[in-house]
């Protein structure tokens, strides 16, 4: 009892001061491995929409998804009673389809339900192979409910959290595609620059919550077009150097509006409205910064913004060719664009076109 006293205090103070919901459930799932001594330790979550358990944390394995009416974790799931069982291979509830899998022996397996406030189960945690025993105890069972209470509140901010970032993420891209009432962009535009720099975030080492800021940020970089008088966005032909002078300002007009807000996402997004077609020699717009006076947002939104400009057909010209991207990106780099960045770029070319595949105009 002093050893469980001692684990318990130990991880309660990890948990209380881990803010991130994920490391909270790996913390829980440790907890549970070493206090009631077992081999393994998982937590499935519901998905309402897919009808599948999957394990957002699980000792000694990969992501597992099984349909919500298999297994013993299915049975858990819909029966919301607890199951204790000596041997998983005697029971024929239980898939052993992991087992063979894996190259692992399940054996006696205590399996949890887990609900929200309201009583509905969302989600089920798992505890496999008792060391020392062959079997879970009573006490085991008493310590798993305490921590699944943990566990089920975690995960109910997780729900809430991904429904509010999902809606969030909404708003933004409807937003962003305000301008579609003047500019001929597509909505698919906005969400491919977004999602070309998370790929140059992550390659650069910008930290998880970092990586979805510029990805959520970037959509809104022409933001500032709803400004600009329809004879000048609208012109079918070329722009004089007076129109000219008037639709760079749409940069300035996406600052004026994003800027002054609390949220480090609006920020972000201010920044990259601003200096998106500034070029790392100083010959951009609208202040002619160059180099590292460019914030590496708005470097990466303007490599991002033009790759997709270039490889997409409009009525004026053809898409370019993969050859034709890449001859112009490495013409550009160090003038137009950051050469470290032009570089990760390069790189990650196929990721690009990937996503330019997957999310092509036509399919709106």
């Amino acid at each position: 009892m002093e050893r469980k006293l001692k684990i318990l205090l130990e991880y309660t103070s990890k948990i209380t001061n881990e803010k991130d919901i994920r490391k909270i459930l790996i913390l829980l799932t440790d907890l549970a491995k070493e206090i009631i001594e077992a081999d393994r330790c998982s937590i499935f979550l519901h998905d309402d929409s897919k009808g599948t358990l999957w394990t957002i944390v699980a000792h000694g394995v990969e992501r597992i998804e099984i349909p919500d009416n298999k297994g013993l974790v299915g049975h858990v799931f819909n029966s919301g009673e607890v199951l204790n069982i000596n041997d998983a291979y005697k029971d024929r509830r239980f898939d052993k389809e992991i087992d063979k899998k894996t190259g692992y022996r399940t054996k006696s397996v205590l399996t949890m339900p887990l609900f929200d406030r309201n009583g509905k189960t969302i989600g089920v945690f798992q505890v496999i192979n008792k060391k020392n025993s062959e079997y879970f105890s009573n006490e085991d069972i008493n310590l798993l409910k305490h921590i699944s209470l943990y566990a089920s509140s975690t995960l109910e901010n997780a729900i809430l959290y991904e429904k509010l970032k999902k809606a969030h993420q909404d708003v933004i891209y409807r937003l962003s595609h305000a301008t579609k009432f003047k500019d001929p962009e597509t909505q698919n535009h906005i969400i491919r620059v977004g999602l070309y720099c998370e790929i140059l975030s992550k390659e650069i080492g910008l930290n998880e919550d970092e990586v979805e800021i510029v990805k959520l940020a970037a959509p809104m970089h022409d933001i500032g077009k709803v400004g600009i008088p329809d004879r000048v966005l609208l012109k079918p032909g070329k722009l004089d150097n007076d129109e000219w002078e008037i639709m760079k300002k749409h940069t300035i007009y996406g600052y004026e509006i994003l800027k002054g807000s609390e949220s480090y996402l609006l920020k972000v997004a201010s920044q990259i409205a601003l200096e998106h077609h500034e070029k790392w020699d100083g010959s951009g717009y609208p202040y002619g910064k160059k180099g590292e006076e460019i914030s590496i947002y708005g470097r990466m939104t303007a490599i991002s913004d033009v790759f997709d400009a270039l490889t997409s057909e409009r009525p004026y010209k053809k898409a370019w060719s993969i050859d034709e991207t890449l001859e112009f990106f490495k013409i550009n780099r160090g003038k137009h664009f950051d050469p470290k960045l032009t570089d990760i770029f390069i790189k990650n070319i196929d990721s690009f076109y990937s996503i330019k595949r997957e999310l092509r105009d036509e399919d709106i």
